[in-house]
């Protein structure tokens, strides 16, 4: 990768904390509502019984932890884990409306040290949020350290589609529209230039699958969506 843009926690967690308040309303307008089939999905690639305890990561304003609990079958508890107080605030208001203060719990904390004893989770998801971690490469360490023997570990991002004409696109939207619209819903301007510089330095597809291989996962799938703007990576603990 060339040109990566800051990664540090301090930096990551207070562009978040900016923007935490529209988040939400953001994600819709500019996936035009189709992050939520991306969520669907990623949850039934765990394949849940209705038992599992699931920690999502980065999980921001908790939608994905939200879909674990409320799928069928879902999980019986979720921990969502996130180091940005202005996204889990708007997370907790979430939880308290739809009723699920009891079954899911946000805690404050890095992907890269995750609050969480060795093997003491089913499942780990994380939706949009590998390619903010500064070192991605202990972050799949650390959801190995936590996972059960046999775990599954389902991870959503963004991608470079392959196709040219898609891939043309693709690139405008997320150089010229993206930005443009994030900035004046959100009212702040380095969020949003930030989202296609920090996806277009991540890992290619293949290299986060060697990453989660090193780390120690097996049965591996990268699952391209929507034309290849997103992978869905999955995973078990060996």
């Amino acid at each position: 990768m060339t040109g990566a843009p800051d990664k540090s926690a301090a930096r990551i967690a207070g562009m978040f904390d900016a923007i935490a308040g529209r988040y939400d309303f953001l994600n819709r307008v500019l996936s035009a509502g189709i992050d939520r089939s991306w969520r669907r999905r990623a949850i039934a690639a765990l394949d849940l019984t209705g038992n599992e305890r699931v920690l999502d990561l980065c999980t921001g304003t908790a939608d994905l932890a939200v879909a674990a609990r409320t799928a069928v079958p879902s999980a019986a508890r979720v921990v969502g884990v996130d180091f940005s107080d202005a996204m889990l605030r708007v997370g907790s208001q979430k939880l308290s409306r739809e009723r699920l203060e009891a079954t899911i719990a946000l805690v404050r904390g890095d992907a890269m040290q995750i609050p969480a004893a060795d093997q003491s989770v089913d499942a780990v998801t994380i939706a949009f949020g590998i390619r903010n971690v500064e070192r991605p490469d202990v972050a799949c360490r650390e959801m190995h350290r936590v996972l059960r023997r046999r775990g599954r570990l389902a991870i959503l991002e963004f991608a470079i589609p392959t196709s040219p004409v898609v891939r043309a696109g693709y690139l405008a939207y997320f150089r010229f529209v993206l930005p443009q619209i994030g900035r004046l819903i959100s009212r702040h301007n380095a969020a949003y230039r930030y989202l296609p510089a920090s996806v277009a330095a991540f890992e290619t597809p293949g290299a986060l699958v060697t990453i989660l291989r090193q780390s120690g996962f097996g049965e591996i799938a990268a699952v391209p969506l929507t034309l290849g703007i997103v992978y869905l990576y999955t995973a078990r603990r060996d």
